[in-house]
């Protein structure tokens, strides 16, 4: 396996390709459950009727653990909508319609999102009261089973050269209420600058999908504390306004 040519470093992890192959090297400290439970939640949504590179093995490498999974030639989203400005309109269309391809899913034998948000706001570093308000709330919310991507962005889907979109990175799927999904894309979107484009996607998502806007927003303060889980300095701020300013029922 020629590991050289590297796609991506991401936080405790390594992507790199070789030849028709993508291999996701993790950190030697990485949880061999971790790895096993992200390559078994993919190879679950591949029994879906989506669009995703298929898992080939799960290895060891230098010690390492090591997902070996499709290479899909093409561009990501991302990279097409920073090279066509002009049509960011028609990428974010698309984009909705894939995330609420995704959504349309179920996958029973996924991990609940529910119990997974239970567990990162009990992580947090939040005091007693605010944790108890967010977990109130997370109980409050309805209960669905749908495909959750959990990090889905533009640069998450890579367009083929035939066209065709490929969700990619399903380290995070769940199954439960699309609405938080969609307020984590939203938040993504907040945390890159790119405010803007995240008012256009929730605009477009609710209008697409007959959602209303404020029933995405009551999950804001829930995927902030989640988010404030990873520890990053610059993200703090906003991730606690959005946190402090809600008014819990």
């Amino acid at each position: 396996m020629k590991l050289d040519k590297i796609i991506a470093v991401r936080s405790a992890k390594t992507i790199f390709r070789d030849g028709d192959k993508v291999v996701k090297v993790f950190d030697k400290d990485y949880l061999k459950s971790d790895v096993l439970n992200e390559a078994l939640n993919q190879a679950r949504v591949e029994e879906t009727k989506l669009s995703i590179p298929k898992i080939i093995e799960v290895t060891k490498i230098d010690d390492k653990w090591a997902i070996v999974s499709e290479y899909i030639e093409g561009k990501t989203l991302a990279q097409l909508m920073q090279e066509n400005p002009q049509n960011t309109n028609e990428y974010l269309e698309k984009f909705v319609d894939l995330q609420m391809e995704v959504h349309a899913q179920k996958c029973p034998l996924l991990n609940k999102l529910k119990d997974k948000m239970n567990r990162k706001i009990s992580a947090t570093d939040l005091d007693a009261t605010t944790r108890y308000d967010l977990h109130t709330r997370l109980e409050g919310m309805p209960k669905h089973d749908k495909v959750c991507h959990g990090d889905f962005n533009p640069s998450n889907i890579i367009i083929s050269n035939d066209g065709t979109a490929h969700i990619i990175d399903w380290a995070h799927v769940t199954q439960g209420n699309a609405s938080e999904d969609v307020a984590r894309t939203y938040l993504l979107f907040c945390l890159a600058g790119n405010t803007e484009i995240a008012e256009k996607y929730m605009n477009l998502f609710c209008k697409k999908s007959d959602t209303a806007k404020q029933y995405i927003q009551k999950w804001l303060s829930i995927v902030a504390a989640s988010q404030l889980v990873k520890g990053k300095a610059e993200e703090r701020e906003l991730l606690m306004r959005w946190i402090d300013v809600v008014d819990y029922e």
